[in-house]
């Protein structure tokens, strides 16, 4: 409301020559000045000119005035009701104020100056409310954006910097944001909420991060490594999980997980630390999958893409020994959405 508009007021009073004066007065005093003679004839006046403050009289034929300020509470609780009434009865006070009035009067009215500022100071107080509320649901759209904005910059830099660790190997990097894809497609089949499912796409680009500390003669090298250049090779989800660190972030933690977890296998015989079964976290069980599927049909300096057949196969084969036996068939389901996502983004 416009703090330099006159106040509209609304008296809800049976008395007609208190009505009568009040609008004189207050009229007088700049205001605009509504009246009803009852409390179903208030309610219908208030809905139709949504005053900035109401009067309301405790004793009325009908609805009386505590019922009319309980819905006016109801209705519109930013809006100042003031009690104006002859009854002097403290449990009325009292009912009056628990159902939403913020002032009470008595009558006979003795300084008409005196309910006037009472008016004007209520009033004064819903627009500074209504203010504050203003502010309070600018600054908490103000934080969401900056939340989001954040969350917008920390998921480029998970993507660039998995994109960063994959041109290592891959020429474009694509690698990371299909078995992300891939990732999020089976969370889902193997019943993963949208919450979770959606920040483990987030996470799972960073997944092999730890290439980066990898020497190249090792990392693209052909053919099968020496014992030595296999433990150097293994290093890379320790180095992975020590590059995105310790962040408070979900994201960043489940990030840091993967990349330490991701070569754990089923049956025990992955590293770094020989996780057996379900002491894998769900999350590197099914980014196994989706990273070794992709990773085998998918180009490399050192090999060629296998047939999507073969690579299936092997996914099949494998399932008990390297990757968990209840997501292999699960994964069997994903694929025409898998084979969508290779379509979309092809290297």
């Amino acid at each position: 409301m416009n703090s330099h508009a006159p106040i509209r007021l609304l008296t809800i009073d049976d008395d007609d020559r208190l009505r009568r004066s009040l609008r004189i007065y207050f009229e007088d005093s700049g205001m605009t000045v509504f009246e009803a003679a009852n409390g179903v004839d208030g309610l219908a006046a208030f809905a139709e000119h949504q005053p900035d403050v109401a009067l309301v009289d405790l004793n009325m034929p009908g609805m009386n005035g505590l019922e009319v300020i309980a819905e006016l509470a109801r209705l519109s609780p930013e809006t100042p009701a003031i009690v104006v009434s002859g009854t002097g009865d403290l449990n009325d006070a009292v009912e009056a104020v628990h159902r939403g009035v913020w002032d009470f009067v008595t009558k006979p009215i003795v300084s008409m100056g005196a309910l006037e500022n009472t008016v004007r100071q209520c009033v004064d107080r819903a627009r500074l409310k209504k203010e504050n509320e203003r502010y309070r649901l600018h600054l908490e759209e103000l934080v969401e954006l900056r939340t989001q904005e954040v969350e917008r910059t920390r998921l480029q830099i998970i993507q660039r910097l998995g994109r960063a660790a994959e041109y290592r190997d891959n020429e474009t990097g694509m690698h990371v944001i299909r078995m992300s894809h891939f990732s999020r497609l089976l969370a889902l089949k193997a019943g993963m909420s949208e919450r979770d499912a959606e920040i483990l796409w987030q996470a799972a680009p960073m997944h092999d991060v730890g290439k980066i500390g990898i020497p190249d003669h090792i990392l693209l090298k052909p053919g099968k490594f020496t014992p030595e250049e296999w433990a150097i090779m293994q290093t890379h989800a320790r180095i992975g999980a020590e590059i995105i660190g310790d962040d408070p972030s979900e994201i960043m933690q489940l990030a840091a997980l993967l990349a330490r977890t991701h070569h754990e296998k089923w049956d025990g015989s992955g590293y770094p630390e020989g996780l057996q079964g379900e002491e894998i976290p769900l999350q590197a069980r099914i980014v196994a999958i989706a990273d070794v599927f992709d990773a085998l049909t998918s180009h490399r300096p050192y090999k060629e893409a296998w047939p999507q057949d073969k690579a299936l196969a092997l996914i099949q084969e494998s399932a008990g020994s390297h990757f968990d036996p209840r997501l292999v068939p699960l994964f069997m389901e994903t694929l025409p959405d898998v084979q969508a996502i290779q379509q979309q983004y092809r290297d």
